[in-house]
């Protein structure tokens, strides 16, 4: 991901009024993110613990969403939904973001499941166990990568559908 300033993530959100824009704060040790080490900047705002944010590129532009977390944590041991990891260290919770235009005026949202902790893009960077003989471990990173980044934008496209 391309390094982003806190103008840029403030014009961002497809789906956040002016007030909760402004309201915004940034995640803990903002100026000391490898930018190129996370496919996504996501993080749960530290004085709001319900509200997250998210931010990626889609097509060259900075695209972000505010969420909401679900009161509940989610109970069984659910996989999340960005980076599909099977092997699972943190918790994974629900998150939920308004529809952008007049169909989150009305109410409507969209919810997916992600790592409590927006881990993902450390998740999809450590080698995956051996399949089998033969298995290209290097290979299969890199694809995690590529999917990773195809379920954030989806998840973003979502919001105006």
């Amino acid at each position: 991901m391309r390094p982003i300033d806190e103008r840029a993530i403030r014009a961002s959100f497809r789906n956040a009024s002016r007030k909760e824009v402004s309201d915004l704060n940034l995640p803990a040790g903002f100026a000391d993110i490898d930018f190129d080490r996370i496919d996504y900047l996501g993080w749960v705002d530290p004085k709001a613990p319900r509200r997250a944010y998210v931010i990626t590129e889609v097509d060259g532009e900075f695209t972000g969403a505010l969420l909401q977390q679900a009161e509940q944590r989610v109970i069984a041991r659910a996989q999340c939904s960005w980076c599909e990891d099977v092997t699972l260290r943190n918790d994974v919770q629900l998150f939920t973001a308004r529809k952008a235009g007049p169909a989150g005026r009305k109410g409507d949202t969209i919810g997916t499941l992600v790592c409590a902790n927006f881990g993902c893009s450390e998740n999809v960077r450590r080698l995956p166990p051996l399949a089998y003989e033969g298995f290209d471990r290097e290979l299969a990173r890199d694809l995690r990568i590529v999917k990773l980044g195809e379920h954030v934008r989806a998840f973003l496209a979502g919001l105006d559908a």
